[in-house]
C-alpha cells in the first residue's frame, strides 16, 4: 500500500466477514458503545489550528471529520431503525462530501458534533443491546449499491467506520507530535 491509500485507509479497506458470529457482534457494539470517550479524549485539546488541519493532503480537516462522524452515525441510526420497522426499506443514500463542505461541517466548534455523537451512540447501543438474532436479520436495501445490507453486517461497517476515522485523526495527531 503507497504512502497516499495508508492515509486515506489506515487500518485497511472494510472486509465484508463472511460470518459474524454472536462474540464477534458483541465486540462491534462495544466499539459503537465506546466510540464517543475514545474520541473525546483524542481531540479534547485540539487547538482550533488542529481542528483545521487535514488528515492528509487533499483530505477534510480534524473538524470535518467529527462533523462527517456526526452525520453518517446519524444517518445509520435511522437506517438501523427504518430496517426495524419497515419491510427491507430503501434507504436514502447521501452526499458526504457535499455534506462536509457545508458550513456547519467547516466552521463551527466540534462540541455540537460530539453531543451528537455522544447521544446517537447511547441509543444507538442500547437499540443494539436490545436486539434478538431474528432482528439483526432485517435488512434495508441500499439503492446505489444495489444490495440488501442485514443489521449484523451493518454493525461491522459501522464499528469498522469509527476505528477508520479515528485512525485518520490519531495518526496525524503522531505524525504532527500534538
Amino acid at each position: 500500500m503507497n504512502t497516499l491509500e495508508n492515509k486515506k485507509y489506515p487500518i485497511g479497506h472494510f472486509q465484508e466477514p463472511a460470518n459474524i458470529c454472536d462474540i464477534k457482534l458483541d465486540e462491534n457494539i462495544k466499539v459503537i458503545k465506546d466510540f464517543p470517550g475514545r474520541l473525546k479524549n483524542l481531540i479534547e485539546n485540539f487547538s482550533d489550528d488542529e481542528l483545521d488541519t487535514p488528515y492528509r493532503d487533499g483530505g477534510w480537516t480534524v473538524r470535518q471529520l467529527v462533523n462527517h462522524l456526526a452525520d453518517s452515525h446519524i444517518n445509520s441510526f435511522i437506517r438501523f431503525k427504518l430496517a426495524l420497522t419497515e419491510d427491507n426499506p430503501t434507504i436514502k443514500p447521501y452526499d458526504e462530501a457535499k455534506w462536509a463542505e457545508l458550513q456547519d461541517s467547516i466552521s463551527m466548534p466540534v462540541k455540537p458534533a460530539m453531543r451528537m455523537i455522544k447521544g446517537t451512540h447511547q441509543r444507538w447501543t442500547v437499540l443494539l443491546k436490545s436486539l434478538t438474532n431474528k432482528q439483526f436479520e432485517r435488512t434495508f436495501r441500499h439503492p446505489e449499491k444495489k444490495n440488501d445490507y442485514d443489521l449484523r453486517y451493518y454493525v461491522a461497517l459501522y464499528a469498522w467506520h469509527c476505528n477508520h476515522h479515528f485512525a485518520h485523526i490519531d495518526n496525524l495527531k503522531k505524525e504532527k507530535g500534538w
